[in-house]
């Protein structure tokens, strides 16, 4: 932090000049120093600030650099979110029809009420020319819209719901987005989009029992508050429908209302314009209907210019005593009339191709109307240019009193000699350094003591010498200062000025994200869903039923059967339930009950997945037995490394390189899968990992699928590692025959230190001298035989895998302790979802798609899924869009000519790449932030998702188009491929369960042979990998005996008699399931199924009592059923607490104890007694007569006096003469209790269980 550097400005005879007569004359300052001094005019002057520049990335630079120099405000004695606000663009151009994202909405409105709140503290917000022209609500209308909502206060629910559906919010099931509200009773969940989290609402009565607010993504409660503001849920307020419709011409609320069917009607509103595509009007004619009722929908906001007699924007939201700054105004005052130009062209397209009514309003306000407003602000500009669009070189007394630093280039000798010259001069310096511990042993070294420091805690003082541990952008020097003895300098120096770094960006840190909810692992069942019972086969869920037994209503799950036969599934046994999911797209026979043919296919599995245990043991054994090399502590030169990297690392990024690193420094080989989305940071993850090899003294491999990530991975290597003595190649058809011959000769030899290649890396006659490490990206990408060679290498080297979308087997086997796994869950601070947009192909959609791209001087992407005709489709985009520079690129291209089609597309030289799937992976070009893939249809999930991974990588909101052939038919799979990849279109970091929805639509495919496709198909997959983990967890028991032997056999005689009669007293050893690295196992709340257990018997329970989740406490089936699967699916008695915790958090309490309701209570009383059972050994309790039995078989084989003693024990307290029925009784096969009505047995069951499961 570097807010004390503050301070200084107001020694700044300028500065004060400034902040006493603020006018609107151009400074010429220079552009380093814009941020600094923005910060400044925010800190000395009270009031909001409103920064305006010309375009969306600049914006989001200069907010970063804002949070450089401000503190963080403190509210209520703790630090908040910064006021550091960027007022979002729209998604859509002006006059497009495309709906605009939740993340827009809500940082547009964030703002905006931030600059009307009289209770927050005072905004920066920073805002572009196009996000300044769109046209919002009025100020007096969001002002009218704020609602505050304290503890305490009296409110009409009703009412409420009212208002708030009336100002752009959803009614929904669970509110996960802005802009939405669920009502559950007397809880009340909303998003405020001006908030970043969603708040629920606990009524007593009418009367606001207590505020929280809660995680989105778990639905737990972060913290309390006392109040709130509640602003509305859209800048188009839905309760202005009608008198929109009116602005618009439209008689009688509807267009089809007959005195709008006549020729005056037409004319009178451009909604009839008769030239719109027949498409288009049936979807005015809905949404013409919804806006005569007052609702919201998706797509609101192309209706704004008629929602408003006189729509403002963003300036005239500024409040008396506030500061409006501009960055440039000659570059913005351009940027605004560039866009009106663009604007009319847009708007002369659409309405030629039928898009757009000829006489609709526009949706910005006027280049020349947009300057009076902000010139009546009176800003301040602190570039160059006026508003008037003249265009000014001089310098004001403020632009002089700063200039450029000093560049150094890493000449650390000249550094050092330069800070001793200026400190003996008087001059404050201040170096912000990832290299401070380097720079401060140079300065010792001159003879200057420096002390590294996190942050400023106050103004250098002259001749003094601050070294702080960090990153920013650009320094300068300050010249001019005056101090109590004479003026003195600030060199404000960075690692741009020191060491010739491009300009960092930060990366947001953010708290970790929790576990991945039980549900998510399979997709959530509905009715007519075929599913898999673990011991009833493969059956249709009918959904869930109430019947009536033994005088008690009981809930279950209720799933058909062959030949008309049902089952009715007990709420506590929901996770013997799973979604079918087999190997291909075939429909699954259905089983009948009461027949044996369902445990012939389960034994038929089992045996076939029992020699996949072995192997994958024996793999993992080996590299147990083996040992790999334990590469050093990191130095120096990792240290440099590290400080070298253009971004601050998130943390789960630093998380992913620490366990790298302690992998890499212990003696077992490292097997390690990343697993994060596109544009994370893994690629760092894998550089900082190389690099401790290869000073090691070891050789890396980097195994990548295609050519051109070859390149690109080569490219980024040899940059991060220029510095060091380092020698990088790249093994790939882009090499000739020569150049190959010389890397594998150099690899031999050892003087080439690391090799990026595609599969030409496995070949046999490739050799290293001593490979350490091998790095593979995107395994899912590689073949059988490929994956076979990479098997062997496991035990043998450090193996670190990359993947975005890891395919299912690996998946599974992380999740399951197989392989270690590190998720990388953050995205960078700037990036923004993918607009996403599912149309039939469209010249006119691709011609603006294209155009809209190079209007921001962006580049496109557009994929064609075969090389015949791709150079039609070539030809056809350059008829389309002359202007563009169109460029093809696809694997069956000479080598050098799609090396080079690929660098000049990466430099600028061309506009438009039409290319195969070529690019799908790795390939990082910033520019390009538009995708257009003609027929998305024939692509499969995991791939869309990851074409769509190559744009938005930027500041600059990427836009994905998915295109179909309007002639042809959407096979069934298609449509939901293309609308799962609709569904992540708002999510950042979906890459995970895109991996999972891929495996539910495609089947489970060649997870582990083809002689397996079958066994999958007839069990299902949750089915097969609960078998394959159970003969893991066998074939361990099997060797732990074997070793045990073997040690008995070399005369070990007392440790293995020993462990023998522990063998024998324990029906199996305590070893941890698939964890074979003597890792932490996943809890129930972080996998499918219990890994210890996963073919563990179901425990039929009968007790009095009625255990369910009533439909007053959750009235949403679906919501329900997946509680029920959750809470049936927890297998730790801690889980029970935390479960009751986040349903009295999410859903409420009904008494004052803080309880659930009865019968939730109940269910997890079911739900603990299920849990000791089980490791009792018990498989059944119910009732016989007045009493509960307890049937185990383990009964048998148990010294049944002992543990009749061990019971009256622990039930008889001391001189207590109780009758005989009071006790339990055990038998041979069971234990019996009495019930009573005051509800001991209760007590007296669980007791029961614990003694027999824990003596």
């Amino acid at each position: 932090m570097l807010t004390a550097l503050l301070d200084h400005l107001p020694r700044l005879p300028a500065f004060r000049v400034l902040l006493a007569e603020p006018d609107s004359t151009s400074h010429g300052l220079l552009q380093a120093a814009h941020p600094f001094v923005t910060a400044g005019l925010y800190h000395h002057r009270p009031g909001p600030l409103i920064l305006l520049t010309a375009r969306s990335e600049t914006a989001q630079e200069i907010a970063a650099q804002l949070a450089q120099w401000l503190p963080p405000p403190v509210e209520n004695g703790q630090e908040t979110a910064a006021r550091i606000l960027v007022f979002a663009e729209p998604d859509s151009l002006p006059y497009e029809r495309i709906r605009w994202s939740s993340a827009t909405r809500q940082q547009r409105l964030t703002a905006l009420a931030a600059l009307q709140s009289r209770t927050q503290i005072p905004p920066i917000v920073v805002a572009s020319a196009r996000a300044l022209a769109q046209k919002t609500l009025p100020a007096r209308e969001l002002r009218l819209a704020l609602r505050p909502i304290a503890v305490g206060d009296f409110v009409r629910l009703e009412q409420m719901a009212l208002t708030w559906a009336q100002t752009g919010y959803n009614p929904v099931d669970v509110v996960e987005e802005p802009g939405a509200f669920a009502r559950r009773g007397g809880i009340v969940d909303i998003w405020p989009p001006n908030l970043p989290n969603p708040v629920r609402i606990d009524l007593f009565g009418d009367e606001v029992e207590s505020l929280r607010i809660f995680d989105p993504a778990t639905q737990r409660t972060l913290r309390r508050v006392d109040s709130v503001q509640i602003g509305p849920g859209s800048e188009v307020l839905s309760k202005f429908g009608p008198a929109a419709l009116e602005r618009l011409g439209v008689r009688g609320g509807s267009l089809t209302d007959p005195s709008n069917l006549d020729a005056a009607g037409a004319e009178e509103s451009p909604l009839l314009d008769p030239r719109l595509l027949l498409a288009v009007r049936e979807e005015l004619r809905l949404e013409v209907d919804h806006l005569s009722q007052g609702h919201s929908f998706h797509g609101i906001e192309w209706y704004l210019p008629y929602f408003y007699a006189q729509p403002a924007t963003l300036v005239d939201y500024l409040p008396p005593a506030s500061t409006l700054v501009i960055d440039d105004a000659a570059e913005l005052v351009a940027t605004l009339h560039d866009l009106e130009e663009q604007a009319a062209a847009l708007h002369g397209e659409l309405v030629r191709s039928g898009d757009l009514p000829h006489a609709f309003l526009p949706s910005f306000v006027p280049a020349a109307e947009l300057t009076e407003r902000i010139t009546a602000g009176q800003p301040i500009i602190l570039g160059y240019g006026t508003l008037a669009g003249a265009d000014t070189s001089s310098h004001s007394d403020l632009a002089r009193s700063f200039v450029p630093g000093p560049r150094y280039g890493g000449k650390i000798k000249q550094i050092a000699g330069d800070v001793a010259k200026e400190r003996r001069d008087g001059a404050a310096l201040v170096l912000v350094t990832r290299q401070a511990a380097r720079l401060q042993e140079a300065l010792q070294e001159a003879g200057v003591i420096a002390h590294v420091q996190s942050e400023l805690g106050r103004a250098p003082a002259p001749g003094s010498v601050s070294l702080v541990q960090g990153v920013i952008g650009e320094g300068f020097v300050m010249r001019g200062l005056e101090d109590e003895a004479a003026g003195f300098d600030l060199h404000f120096l960075t690692d741009t000025e020191l060491f010739g770094w491009s300009k960092p960006r930060a990366r947001r840190r953010s708290p970790r994200h929790s576990t991945v909810a039980p549900e998510l692992f399979f997709a959530d069942v509905k009715p007519g869903d075929h599913v898999v019972h673990l011991e009833h086969g493969v059956g249709i869920y009918d959904g869930l039923v109430t019947l009536e037994l033994g005088g008690l209503t009981r809930e279950y799950l209720q799933v058909s059967y062959a030949r008309g036969d049902k089952l009715y599934v007990p709420v506590h046994q929901a996770e013997r339930l799973s979604r079918y999911v087999g190997a291909g797209e075939a429909t699954p026979a259905v089983n009948r009950l009461g027949t044996a043919d369902w445990q012939l296919v389960k034994e038929r599995a089992r045996r076939a997945v029992a020699d996949i245990a072995d192997d994958l043991l024996k793999l993992y054994a080996e590299r147990e037995l083996v040992g790999g090399h334990s590469f050093s502590p990191d130095g120096p030169w990792h240290q440099e490394l590290a400080a070298s990297f253009a971004y601050e690392e998130t943390d789960d990024q630093l998380d992913a390189i620490d366990e790298v690193t302690r992998d890499m420094e212990s003696e077992r080989p490292m097997d390690r899968l990343i697993c994060g989305d596109v544009g994370y940071g893994k690629t760092e993850v894998a550089v900082r990992a190389a690099f401790k090899a290869i000073v090691d003294g070891k050789q890396v491999a980097m195994l990548v699928p295609t050519t051109v990530l070859a390149q690109q991975h080569f490219r980024t290597l040899s940059n991060r590692l220029n510095r060091f003595p380092v020698r990088v190649e790249m093994l790939s058809r882009f090499r000739t025959p020569a150049q190959q011959e010389q890397i594998i000769q150099g690899l031999a030899e050892g003087r080439i230190d690391m090799v990026v290649g595609t599969h030409r890396l496995l070949s046999r006659d490739l050799d290293f001298k001593n490979l350490g490490l091998l790095i593979i990206d995107e395994e899912q990408r590689f073949g059988v035989a490929q994956k076979e060679k990479l098997k062997q290498l496991r035990t043998q080297i450090d193996v670190l895998t990359l993947s975005a979308t890891p395919i299912p087997r690996t998946l599974h086997m992380s999740l399951s302790g197989v392989r270690d796994m590190s998720a990388i869950t953050t995205p960078p601070r700037e990036r923004l979802p993918v607009h996403t947009v599912l149309s039939e192909y469209d010249d006119n959609l691709v011609r603006q798609a294209i155009e809209r791209e190079l209007a921001r001087n962006g580049q496109v992407f557009v994929v064609h899924h075969r090389v015949r005709n791709i150079e039609h489709l070539a030809d056809r985009i350059r008829h389309l869009v002359p202007q563009a520079r169109v460029v093809v690129g696809h694997g069956q291209m000479p080598e050098r000519a799609l090396e080079n089609v690929m660098l000049q597309f990466a430099e600028g030289e061309y506009d438009v790449l039409v290319a195969t799937t070529i690019i799908e992976n790795g390939l990082d070009i910033p520019n390009a932030n538009t995708m257009i893939i003609n027929r998305a249809d024939r692509f499969g999930l995991a791939q869309l998702y990851q074409l769509r991974g190559r744009v938005g990588r930027s500041a600059q909101r990427g836009h994905c188009y998915l295109l179909y052939d309007k002639h042809a038919a959407l096979s069934y799979d298609a449509r939901r491929r293309l609308s799962a990849i609709i569904e992540s279109s708002e999510e950042l970091g979906a890459g995970f369960r895109i991996a999972m929805r891929d495996l539910e639509i495609r089947g489970a495919g060649d997870l582990l042979g083809a002689r397996q496709h079958g066994h999958i198909d007839s069990v299902g997959f949750d089915l097969y990998t609960r078998l394959l983990a159970q003969a893991i967890n066998e074939a361990k028991r099997r060797k732990h005996l074997f070793d045990q032997a073997l040690r008995k056999q070399d005369g070990d005689q007392a440790d293995g008699a020993q462990e023998v009669q522990e063998t024998q007293d324990t029906p199996a050893p305590e070893i941890a399931p698939v964890t074979l690295d003597g890792t932490e196992q996943l809890t129930d709340l972080e996998g499918p199924f219990d890994l210890a257990d996963p073919l563990a018997p179901p425990v039929l329970l009968d007790l009095p009592i009625e255990a369910k989740i009533p439909e007053s406490y959750i009235a949403e089936e679906t919501i329900r059923l997946q509680m029920y699967r959750r809470i049936a699916g927890m297998t730790h008695l801690k889980s029970i607490d935390e479960m009751r915790k986040e349903l009295i958090d999410r859903f409420g309490a009904v008494d004052d104890e803080n309880a659930a309701p009865e019968e939730v209570e109940n269910l997890f009383f079911l739900i603990r007694v299920k849990i000791l059972a089980l490791k009792a050994g018990v498989q059944n309790i119910g009732r016989e007569l007045d009493q509960l039995v307890i049937r185990s078989e383990a009964l048998e084989n148990m010294n049944r006096p002992a543990m009749q003693h061990r019971l009256r024990q622990a039930f008889g307290a001391p001189g207590e003469d109780l009758p005989e029925d009071a006790f339990p009784r055990v038998a041979r096969r069971a234990i019996y209790l009495p019930l009573d009505d005051a509800e001991a047995w209760r007590t007296a069951l669980v007791r029961t269980l614990e003694i027999m499961a824990y003596g």
